[in-house]
């Protein structure tokens, strides 16, 4: 009859082995098996450990990052809503406007959607020097 089990030989404290022997002296219970399961639980947390001193830093910087941009974003949100606010507030009351005043109107909403064009793709021609960067 073959077995899946290996055969090893280590040596125990004597304390320790005194404890094992009480463990095992349980019903239901032995020496290989306590022994196994907690072989089995110390070199799971060694893996986890593993893991975490390669992983944790990364991840660290990552939440620090991702916690800065939840902050820019609760800014701009803040600021988003207390300009619509002003803008509704300021212009509630107002007749309508002329043909000229819509005019230089639209001529501005022009010129700044051109301007963030402009620097949407300025930041999209960093990105790639950016990732040269850091690979580098």
């Amino acid at each position: 009859m073959r077995t899946t089990k290996t055969r090893h030989q280590f040596y125990l404290p004597d304390a320790m082995s005194v404890k094992l022997d009480q463990l095992a002296a349980k019903p239901g219970t032995s020496k290989t098996a306590i022994l196994s399961d907690a072989l089995t639980a110390w070199l799971d947390r060694q893996g986890a450990a593993e893991v975490e001193t390669r992983f944790g830093p990364r991840f660290d910087r990552l939440s620090r990052a991702q916690d800065q941009t939840d902050q820019k974003v609760d800014v701009l949100m803040e600021t988003l809503g207390l300009f619509v606010q002003h803008q509704l507030t300021l212009t509630a009351h107002q007749p309508s406007f002329d043909h000229g005043t819509r005019q230089l109107g639209l001529e501005r909403y022009r010129q700044f959607i051109e301007l963030v064009g402009r620097r949407v793709a300025k930041a999209g021609a960093e990105t790639p020097k950016a990732i040269e960067k850091a690979k580098s």
